[in-house]
């Protein structure tokens, strides 16, 4: 049996650097890198999101994106909700009183109440309790952690579309999904008629669930707080709901669906998932991603307990100054104290080579693998381990294996998982150095995007890619730009760090290697190639009739993906929302012992296949 090349043919999303198609985050991170032109090109695309006027200063439009103090309109940190428990003191003489109304009424009375109806339908009672009374109040107190890698001040995912009662993380999931459909420059009802309903896969998820008070937060949290559940809490905080949501309002998908979770690791989990697929010839396309919204005062509470945040005390400390410097909480592989949590929406549309040949689309890169291991017994279950060696050593072998030792010694680069803590900087660095001894590499670039958007979880890998395919079209590695020098631990003998912006240019940028150390024992490391090694893929797989009719077919959809990022520039967005609408009439479902066939898919899908086992 055949084996295909997952393509990557669309990208899009939203982090802290603003929205990825385009290639619009990437450039914000290289800001200082880029030509007058396409520096006012990423100010527009900025001013879109954030809703500035056009006459806004170019500093002001920079400062509302990226890792920055949190704005009070997502999270105001001097005035986070929280509650204080007390005891009200009272006896005969000095009692307590409250009223109630019938709705509120628990059905097991506590026997220290006396309750007294107020009027005759008995809609409304007194209580008056003469025993001290324990009771909750609720205050505004300030959070630890002031920096996060929030989305650019001022947009809001939800004011796009029809978002009632939707998480946060659901209506970026929205946004992100319908970014990376239109950037493919085709339309999707083309690519659904072009294979069979089944021929499609969805894999995304959320790690954290969502956990705003419109999803499970708010559900956990409605009894304590004297609240009810919503019908829909429950439903929409499961963590699979990226994945339904993209299935049922974006793509109207019958396809395989799944939502795999491996804490910061989560998006390659999934991206592997769809690798598998194409490679195999099960799927003929896979929209993969990941959406996180952890910026709320329960989830920074929960990981600054664990020690694992940049607190302000800690960055007063690490810098000697009496304020934080949030634009630079985030530090991988420098002097750190921990990460910067952040929220991301980011999606990719993967296709079979053969697919994408058929209908011209654009080639952004290609994934022949994404590798997961565990780390074995452990002393700790969030310390890091041998796991992140395995998956860092299979996928460098597998770029040897596919295009050859020079290539990997001298034009690959390594997006690093760089979270911003001092375990990190220093355990990751000597897999890097470990790993480029035993291949050979002298100097490796090395870059992490965490230290412009923050770690988004989930997502994390996500942002990598998204960066990732921006420095194969220009060829600039963005630097760690919040490090003054690298730390004095660090295993960086091979390495090449650097603060500033790395030229590598159009050859020495042709394979990455994302890497992502998850809570718990969940590594992953994803081996991407650019388009110029597909193009020679392409070359040795392809005739010269194919190629020019590809190209020709090419040209076209790229005028598409270049009036679509000229309208989301401006702020048309273009979000794809179909809620109760082009649903499958049942009645009209054909079904025989050959195939089944639905209305509104062209093809049909066929029941003939053994799935390549023998017969029994």
């Amino acid at each position: 049996m055949r084996s295909y090349l997952p393509l990557i043919v669309g990208f899009g999303g939203y982090n802290a650097a603003g929205r990825a198609s385009g290639h619009r985050a990437y450039e914000r991170m290289i800001y200082e890198s880029l030509g007058n032109s396409d520096k006012q090109r990423v100010l527009a695309s900025l001013k879109a999101l954030t809703g500035l006027a056009d006459d806004v200063d170019e500093q002001t439009v920079l400062n509302a994106s990226l890792v920055r103090q949190l704005d009070p309109s997502v999270l105001d940190t001097d005035k986070a909700r929280s509650a204080i428990n007390v005891e009200l003191n009272s006896d005969e003489q000095t009692s307590t009183q409250f009223e109630l109304s019938a709705r509120q009424m628990p059905s097991n009375i506590p026997e220290t109440w006396k309750v007294e109806a107020l009027d005759e339908k008995a809609r409304r009672f007194r209580i008056t309790v003469s025993e001290p009374l324990k009771a909750r109040i609720d205050v505004q107190d300030a959070l630890q952690v002031r920096a996060a890698g929030q989305l650019p001040t001022g947009f809001n995912p939800g004011d796009y579309y029809r978002s009632t009662h939707h998480p946060r993380g659901l209506q970026m999931s929205i946004l992100a999904a319908s970014d990376a459909i239109n950037s493919v420059g085709i339309d999707w009802q083309q690519i659904q008629d072009s294979v069979n309903p089944d021929d499609v896969a969805v894999y995304s998820s959320s790690v954290m669930s969502q956990l705003d008070d419109t999803g499970v937060g708010g559900m956990m949290n409605a009894r304590v707080l004297g609240k009810r559940s919503s019908s829909k809490q429950l439903s929409l905080g499961f963590t699979s709901m990226p994945a339904d949501f993209t299935n049922a309002y974006v793509l109207g998908s019958l396809g395989s669906t799944g939502a795999v979770t491996g804490a910061c690791a989560t998006f390659l989990y999934n991206l592997r998932w769809a690798v598998e697929d194409l490679r195999r010839g099960r799927r003929k396309v896979a929209v993969v991603g990941c959406a996180e919204a952890p910026i709320l005062p329960e989830v920074i509470d929960g990981y600054a307990a664990m020690s694992a945040l940049a607190t302000d005390d800690d960055l007063r400390k690490l810098d000697g100054s009496e304020e934080p410097d949030f634009r630079k909480a985030s530090r991988p592989f420098g002097e750190n104290c921990g990460f910067t949590i952040a929220e991301s929406a980011q999606y990719v549309v993967l296709m079979s080579d053969d697919l994408a040949m058929e209908l011209g689309a654009t080639i952004y890169g290609a994934v022949p693998g994404v590798y997961v291991n565990a780390d074995g017994y452990k002393k700790s279950i969030s310390a890091p381990g041998a796991g992140n060696y395995l998956t860092m050593a299979k996928a460098v072998g597998l770029a040897r294996n596919l295009v050859g030792d020079d290539i990997v010694k001298n034009s690959s680069f390594v997006q690093a998982h760089g979270s911003s803590t001092p375990q990190n900087r220093v355990t990751e660095s000597r897999i890097f150095d470990r790993v480029a001894e035993a291949f050979g590499i002298d100097s490796w670039p090395v870059t992490a995007v965490k230290s412009y958007v923050g770690h988004s979880l989930g997502p994390a890998s996500g942002d990598q890619l998204a960066c990732t395919l921006g420095i194969f079209n220009r060829g600039v590695l963005p630097g760690i730009k919040t490090i003054d020098k690298v730390a004095d631990d660090i295993y960086g003998n091979r390495l090449s760090i650097s603060n500033k912006d790395q030229n590598l240019g159009p050859n020495g940028a042709k394979v990455a290697f994302l890497n992502s150390k998850g809570f718990g024992g969940n590594n992953a490391t994803a081996t991407v190639f650019s388009p110029s090694l597909v193009d020679d893929y392409l070359q040795n797989h392809y005739s010269s009739e194919q190629l020019a009719s590809y190209k020709a077919k090419a040209a076209k959809v790229e005028q598409a993906q270049e009036s679509y990022f000229d309208g989301a520039d401006t702020g048309d967005l273009k979000p794809r929302y179909h809620f109760g609408s082009d649903l499958i009439n049942e009645d009209e479902i054909s079904i025989n012992r050959h195939e089944v066939s639905f209305p509104g898919y062209t093809k049909a899908v066929a029941l003939d296949d053994n799935e390549g086992l023998e017969g029994f």
